[in-house]
């Protein structure tokens, strides 16, 4: 990996995540218009699970000692693909991002060797204004893979939540109930089933992967007819924004088209007024053969922005 003179690389830590999140906000910033990361998302990405910040992550530091740039891999699951994320001070370090994104891509050789696997396939975002990252990752050989849609809608104006139909009924999940869990999670995994990149947790894996939720009160399940048909899990990511952010939206397949997500999207973002959120928000997967588009503009939702996701297969180290 090639640096400008007088620039360094090391290992990241703990104490380095103020510098890290400063990196990350200016990067993010630039991409998206806003920060999208706290420290607790920096310190959680340094103590994930299937990553060593010894291994798996560099610092890029300018002559001055500042840390301008941030490379590190991501695979919260330990299986399947890997996830590679280079973020830099736009200003200063724009330059950086091709030698760490080398560097990165010389790592995941080395995790595919290490699982015993002739290659892997990473994955790396790219955001609107990102030219210059979309040019270096088509250089190197990325194709693009999918593009997801950022939809949102004010709450200000939210409508009085109207009765579901008839059968449907929701409800919040119960956190102390195992057996209400493992059915939100089965829901999950199976409504996701054929989806293109879907890749099946265990319950076990599932709960640790959640780890302490905060907002339980945020979590939905729908009935029809008293059958559980579907569910709605909400995330934190967007709080920052004052934006409630479903994070996943579930119907079994027999269930479609019958009001359930609408009811679970209805239920999900009356309870984000009740908590003084100005927003609701969520992703959309374009390549997914399911994507209700047309559900969730009925709902109030409009595209925002969206990322494409390049990847590339990446042999092992000594293949």
């Amino acid at each position: 990996m090639t640096l400008p003179a007088g620039w360094t690389t090391r290992r990241p830590t703990l104490d380095d995540v103020p510098a890290i999140l400063a990196v990350v906000h200016a990067a993010d910033t630039f991409a998206i218009g806003h920060p999208d990361f706290d420290a607790e998302d920096v310190a959680e990405s340094l103590t994930a699970p299937f990553f060593d910040p010894a291994l798996d992550s560099w610092l890029a530091v300018d002559p001055d000692g500042a840390v301008v740039g941030w490379a590190t891999v991501d695979n919260p699951t330990g299986v399947g693909r890997e996830f590679v994320e280079v973020y830099v001070d736009p200003e200063r370090a724009a330059a950086l991002r091709a030698p760490l994104l080398a560097r990165q891509l010389d790592r995941v050789a080395e995790r595919a060797a290490e699982r015993g696997l002739p290659a892997l396939t990473v994955r790396c975002a790219v955001f609107a204004p990102e030219r210059d990252w979309d040019r270096e990752l088509r250089r190197v050989g990325f194709t693009l893979a999918k593009r997801y849609v950022r939809m949102r809608r004010t709450l200000a104006d939210l409508p009085a939540e109207p009765p579901p139909p008839p059968g449907v009924t929701v409800r919040q999940v119960r956190p102390d109930d195992e057996a209400d869990l493992r059915e939100f999670h089965r829901i999950q995994d199976t409504a996701f089933g054929d989806t293109p990149d879907h890749e099946p947790l265990s319950y076990e894996r599932w709960r640790a992967r959640i780890g302490d939720v905060t907002a339980w009160d945020e979590w939905f399940v729908a009935e029809l007819d008293g059958v559980v048909a579907g569910s709605l899990q909400s995330s934190g990511q967007a709080l920052d924004q004052q934006e409630g952010f479903v994070r996943s939206l579930a119907v079994l397949p027999a269930y479609r088209r019958r009001g359930v997500g609408a009811a679970l999207l209805r239920r999900a973002f009356a309870r984000y007024a009740e908590k003084g959120r100005q927003a609701a928000g969520l992703g959309v997967d374009l390549t997914n053969p399911t994507a209700p588009l047309s559900l969730y503009r009925s709902v109030g939702l409009r595209e925002t922005r969206w990322t494409d996701m390049y990847q590339l297969v990446v042999p092992a180290a000594g293949v």
